[in-house]
């Protein structure tokens, strides 16, 4: 017989209506939402299978947080210590980081360059304790590009955790459908291509265009032909702009977007993955968490125009999922996107983004991202309204009394669970 779980007394977020479902049972029953049901319809009897209970009196229950811009091997935002350090070490960190990750309700993420199959077979296998991954396996990169980690002086970087290094170069192109089609082998859920300069890396601008239209489009076209979809680390309107005119389905950070860029975004119907709490915690401690000194500049001239950015494309209805983009100690502050993005949305618009609408990016419509018959039973319950209150959410230690993924409980924190 199959165990069955019982949330009694929820009051159920449901994150599409928007509305609170009070006096609730969840039924649970081999790690998928069966019913949501009145408190006053019968409860399966234990004699039917081992029954497990759980008195949410009190909490607000709403699906796990889903998280569409991780690097679960970034332990350090020196990212040229990832290379030098062992694959083994590289991997024991990323399990105390996704550890981490789900105790702060987040059941899901996306990792956006980095983790490999090896570290997503370990949480589907239940070796670690994680959120559900998505990966990409290796971004690519083109010579001098935003994941090519060598500095000006440097012509071969090749040492024993390369292979899993966050990305591999790769220029024109046959070579990028060579490196596509290999991370398609690898088990890659989704391809990630660096369309312009970024903070971390040595040699780039933070303004460059990377990637030929031609290059592009052959990425675009292998992740098609996988059933795939290309995301793509971008900042300007003009890296943008030419990423959603070749098919690019998920853009991230766009701080510098313009108005010609929404209006492809509706266009192309294609995702915006903002990834505000990165810039605020590079400026305030990124050189002491292993930046190297000789980029933090570039932090400034994107810090303070992410907010204005999320404004424009969220009032002109763009699509908006929730991503953190943090490196090493500032993991800790992965919810904190939330009270940024509060500034100009409503709680329920940015509790979306971290769940249905993040859902909808993966694929896993119904699946993730709703407390829903048929849906994963990944839960968080939390003490007050998250609709009222975005600090409910954001400062777990205080809140959080519920973190279950699959129908397993991983946090409990209202006293004995075990009712009958």
């Amino acid at each position: 017989m199959s165990a069955i779980t019982l949330l009694h007394n929820a009051t159920v977020l449901d994150v599409q209506a928007g509305t609170l479902l009070s006096q609730r049972r969840v039924v649970i029953r081999d790690g998928l939402i069966e019913r949501l049901e009145p408190m006053q319809a019968e409860a399966p009897e234990a004699r039917v299978a081992e029954v497990v209970e759980f008195d949410l009196k009190g909490l607000t229950l709403l699906p796990g947080l889903i998280d569409a811009h991780v690097h679960v091997l970034a332990w350090t935002a020196n990212l040229r210590e990832l290379t030098n350090a062992s694959p083994h070490y590289n991997a024991l960190q990323a399990a105390q980081i996704m550890h981490e990750m789900l105790l702060r309700g987040f059941t899901t993420v996306r990792d956006a360059a980095g983790a490999d199959f090896g570290l997503k077979r370990a949480v589907e296998e239940g070796l670690l304790a994680g959120p559900r991954l998505y990966i990409c396996g290796r971004a690519l990169s083109q010579t001098g590009g935003h994941a090519d980690s060598r500095a000006a002086g440097e012509k071969i970087v090749e040492t024993v955790s390369t292979p899993v290094a966050f990305g591999t170069v790769v220029d024109g192109v046959p070579e990028v459908r060579r490196a596509a089609r290999e991370e398609i082998r690898r088990g890659a859920d989704h391809l990630k291509l660096m369309l312009g300069g970024g903070i971390a890396s040595p040699t780039d601008r933070l303004t460059n265009d990377q990637f030929s239209r031609e290059e592009i489009l052959a990425a675009v076209e292998e992740a098609e032909m996988a059933d795939l979809y290309v995301m793509a680390h971008t900042y300007t309107a003009r890296a943008v702009n030419r990423a959603l005119e070749c098919g690019v389905r998920s853009l991230e950070h766009c701080n510098l977007i313009d108005e010609h860029s929404v209006e492809l975004f509706l266009k192309h119907q294609a995702w915006m993955v903002p990834t505000l709490v990165t810039y605020q915690a590079l400026a305030q401690e990124g050189v002491s968490a292993g930046l190297p000194k000789e980029v933090e500049h570039k932090i400034y001239l994107v810090l303070d125009k992410g907010l204005a950015a999320l404004e424009m494309a969220s009032r002109a209805g763009v699509n908006l999922a929730y991503g953190t983009d943090l490196l090493g100690a500032m993991h800790r502050r992965q919810l904190e996107e939330f009270t940024l993005r509060a500034q100009v949305q409503p709680n329920l618009e940015v509790i979306r983004a971290a769940t249905l609408y993040a859902a909808r990016l993966l694929r896993a419509e119904g699946r993730l991202g709703v407390v829903a018959p048929g849906a994963h039973a990944d839960l968080i319950a939390v003490e007050g309204n998250p609709l009222d209150d975005i600090r409910v959410l954001v400062q777990p230690e205080r809140y959080l009394k519920l973190v279950m993924k699959g129908g397993r409980v991983y946090h409990w924190a209202k006293g004995p669970h075990l009712m009958g």
